[in-house]
């Protein structure tokens, strides 16, 4: 649950202010510490359905944790907001009524542009796929980008003004966007036309306002003669099922221990129809589909812990309203992995070395983003200026870290 402000509340959890007294004054890696313990006792105890000790684990947090505190102490608020909102959902009545009041996904509409601005880790992967993109395409002359389901104008438009460039002349480009958010969808088309309207490059913009699970290849629009290139930021969600049938009947598991997935396996073959070129995958470097509640807790606590750490340096440990509107837009994300199940649970983040299994047994094979990309990946980097954060790569694979930590992955597939 948030606050109009934004911020986690409690009934379902956590007050949002920092004047709750310690049980004892302690040194802040102290209390981060007993922090720690205590998320993961009543992660525990939810998961066992013990309510009244996750309810007293709690109320400890609570006196420790705050929204305007040090990077431990926000992030021990989301993640005990998400515990509560999944004890309260035991009771549907309760948890409807309390979530009448939740700010609407809408509201937070500027929270990834805040965040693309502030941390290098995605305008990275806009300049790393940009590169390899434009040595891809080099010698096409109609070009057609499936992006599936992000809509970030700061991905297209240094895209756009490259083509524009080439030595050639630019190249016939169209861009569709798949996204469920139409008002989404109209800002990107009004933008990119205009762009390539001022360039004067050949461009179409083809919309599809559809969620990625009902994409169909009609609505893609292939067409003979065309180069295509698919990038996807959100394949995580085509994993989203019932996991109640698992429970029943087993998880069906191929040689190397990962759960199959239907749609994923139909998305992909529905790819490989259309024949593309590259298809670029940029995920979050974390496997938050695990089965159990505990160990999918533990898993996003480290890992939004290095993400919180980051936040906290970007901003200088001090508050601000656009701190508070990414924390929050990282806060849904920790409430989704952690307070729900089956349909409900769509950030269902892997690994790259899981994605890597999904892909071959699908046809899929991994290339290089291009000749001697870590070298200048390590120069975009520098030149960002960002002190923290660093680049390795796995497997032709390039990792986006903070210190030793990959964060986000970049790769890229043909069939």
């Amino acid at each position: 649950m948030t606050t109009s402000s934004g911020t986690p509340s409690l009934s379902l959890a956590l007050s949002s202010s920092s004047s709750a007294t310690p049980l004892e004054p302690q040194k802040p890696e102290e209390r981060g510490l007993r922090l720690i313990q205590l998320l993961l006792t009543c992660a525990n105890h939810t998961s066992s359905g013990n309510l009244h000790r996750a309810d007293a684990c709690l109320r400890q947090i609570s006196k420790l944790a705050s929204i305007s505190g040090d990077s431990m102490q926000r992030l021990a608020a989301y993640f005990a907001s998400a515990l509560a909102i999944r004890l309260v959902k035991r009771w549907p009545g309760l948890y409807k009524a309390l979530n009448k009041t939740q700010k609407p996904s809408s509201e937070l509409d500027r929270a990834r542009p805040l965040f693309v601005q502030a941390f290098p880790y995605l305008s990275l992967a806009y300049a790393i796929m940009g590169r390899t993109l434009l040595q891809c395409m080099m010698e096409e002359r109609v070009i057609h980008i499936v992006d599936l389901g992000f809509g970030d104008s700061k991905l297209w438009v240094p895209l756009l003004r490259s083509f524009a460039n080439s030595l050639d002349g630019p190249p016939h480009l169209r861009i569709t966007c798949v996204h469920e958010n139409k008002s989404v969808l109209e800002k990107l088309g009004r933008g990119l036309v205009k762009e390539a309207e001022r360039l004067r490059i050949p461009f179409h913009f083809s919309p599809v306002n559809v969620g990625l699970r009902e994409l169909t290849l009609d609505q893609v629009q292939v067409r003979s003669g065309e180069a295509m290139a698919l990038i996807s930021f959100n394949l995580h969600v085509l994993l989203t099922e019932d996991d109640r049938v698992d429970a029943q009947f087993g998880p069906k598991k191929n040689n190397n221990g990962i759960k199959d997935c239907k749609k994923l396996n139909e998305f992909l073959s529905m790819v490989r129809s259309m024949s593309p070129k590259i298809l670029f995958l940029v995920g979050k470097e974390a496997d938050h589909n695990l089965g159990r509640l505990v160990d999918r807790f533990i898993e996003s606590l480290h890992y939004y812990s290095a993400v919180f750490d980051s936040i906290e340096v970007t901003f200088g440990g001090k508050a601000s309203e656009d701190r508070f509107v990414v924390e929050e837009m990282f806060g849904r994300e920790i409430e989704n992995i952690v307070a729900c199940e089956g349909l409900e649970r769509l950030e269902r983040h892997e690994r790259y070395g899981r994605w890597a299994v999904r892909f071959g047994r699908a046809g899929f094979r991994p290339v290089g983003l291009w000749y001697g990309y870590m070298d200048d990946a390590k120069k975009m980097l520098e030149a960002c200026g960002k002190e923290g954060y660093k680049i390795t790569s796995e497997r032709q694979s390039l990792m986006i870290c903070w210190h030793d930590r990959p964060l986000y992955s970049v790769s890229a597939w043909i069939c």
